[in-house]
């Protein structure tokens, strides 16, 4: 399993850590200096604690204004969540309980998952030609699971202006509102998106009186 995930690593273009990615499938060593088997509490909070190193130096690349790299740093730690689902759900077809992971890791796991795709959104808003498709899409996994959350709300608004779907993009845009009421960016962003619905209808009412003649 976790071949395969370093092979997807590789596929995608990211840098490898070499050993010190590897020592997490295969250099594990129990307390009697043999290796831990797949999927153990220990072994499952090392790839935890990883994605989370993985998250942190995201965050000072972005700090740094340094975009592309925070982005490879938060696809890093998302390729180790996934195997740490993957791993979870092989146990539990398997029957090893302990490669369940423990509240607590769901918990780390949830939160890391949930600060990177909104990381994410906010560094793919810093390019110089936004993928607006990517940022609804992490804008959305963020909200499947903290729908209260602002600034996804926000964003998944300016997604969907930027692609054209000004009815969602009037939804999101108001739901923040609702919660910043007086968020200039999040008034600017309905005002816009109200004017091109406004055209819209003008131009199918003009079409339409064309049509009857």
């Amino acid at each position: 399993m976790h071949s395969t995930y370093i092979q997807r690593e590789q596929a995608l273009g990211y840098p490898q850590h070499g050993a010190s990615v590897r020592a997490m499938g295969d250099q594990k060593t129990g307390v009697g200096g043999g290796k831990l088997p797949p999927g153990t509490e220990p072994e499952m909070e090392s790839r935890i604690q990883k994605a989370v190193e993985f998250k942190a130096e995201g965050n000072r690349c972005y700090k740094d204004k340094k975009f592309r790299d925070a982005i490879g740093k938060y696809h890093r730690a998302l390729l180790v969540l996934k195997g740490v689902h993957e791993e979870g759900e092989d146990g539990k077809a398997n029957g090893r309980e302990n490669a369940r992971l423990t509240e607590a890791q769901k918990v780390r796991v949830e939160s890391t998952e949930i600060e990177c795709y909104d990381s994410l959104t906010a560094c793919l808003l810093q390019s110089e030609l936004v993928n607006y498709e990517r940022v609804k899409e992490y804008c959305l996994k963020v909200l499947e699971r903290q729908n209260s959350n602002f600034k996804a709300t926000y964003r998944a608004g300016i997604a969907f202006y930027h692609l054209g779907d000004y009815g969602n993009a009037l939804l999101y845009l108001k739901e923040a509102r609702s919660r910043e009421p007086t968020d200039t960016n999040v008034l600017r962003y309905i005002q816009l998106t109200e004017m091109k619905v406004q055209r819209s209808n003008q131009r199918e009412r003009k079409g339409f009186k064309e049509v009857i003649g």
